[in-house]
């Protein structure tokens, strides 16, 4: 998966406004537009699900990057770098393959815990909620710079009805 594919999502889900697939750089142009969103899925970890015994905040009962995944992730944030996306806030889910692939392209410092973008595969009985709690918190993004949210792929199929491949993100605008 390359970084630079982005998709712009533009029918109304929910309190975001989302479009059929358009070229990648209208999803870049889009980034560039006051209160802009981007989910991305966290970069390739092989395998699917979690072992048995996860704990949040061990990656070794996790899933993780392998070296494909951290240079996808070193690859996204150089092309935020290179067309000058301004970030204002980057947040991800608690799992280590979310957390390492938002460091790994924007920076320890700039990365932010968001419960609401974790992992609920395995656990249907918390989608809903969890659901709602991540709208509400896009719904508030006015910016400055985009908000990039590293997440996972049943988090992004369940906001936007897109699924996104590793390290693939979705541009969402949240409606007024």
């Amino acid at each position: 998966m390359h970084p630079h594919r982005l998709r712009s999502l533009a029918v109304a889900v929910a309190g975001l406004a989302c479009a059929l697939p358009p070229p990648a750089q209208d999803a870049w142009a889009g980034l560039a537009r006051p209160g802009a969103i981007v989910l991305f899925r966290h970069a390739t970890a092989p395998g699917v699900g979690d072992p048995p015994g996860l704990k949040l905040g061990d990656c070794s009962t996790q899933r993780n990057l392998d070296e494909q995944g951290r240079a996808e992730a070193r690859r996204l944030g150089e092309a935020f770098r290179r067309r000058n996306i301004a970030v204002g806030a980057v947040l991800a889910s608690q799992w280590c393959r979310a957390q390492d692939t938002a460091r790994l392209a924007f920076g320890e410092q700039a990365v932010r815990d968001a419960p609401a973008f974790n992992s609920f595969f395995g656990q249907p009985q918390q989608r809903e909620a969890q659901v709602a709690q991540a709208r509400a918190l896009l719904a508030r993004w006015k910016g400055p710079g985009a908000l990039v949210v590293v997440t996972h792929q049943v988090n992004i199929s369940a906001l936007t009805g897109s699924g996104a491949a590793s390290a693939e993100g979705v541009v969402v605008r949240a409606l007024p």
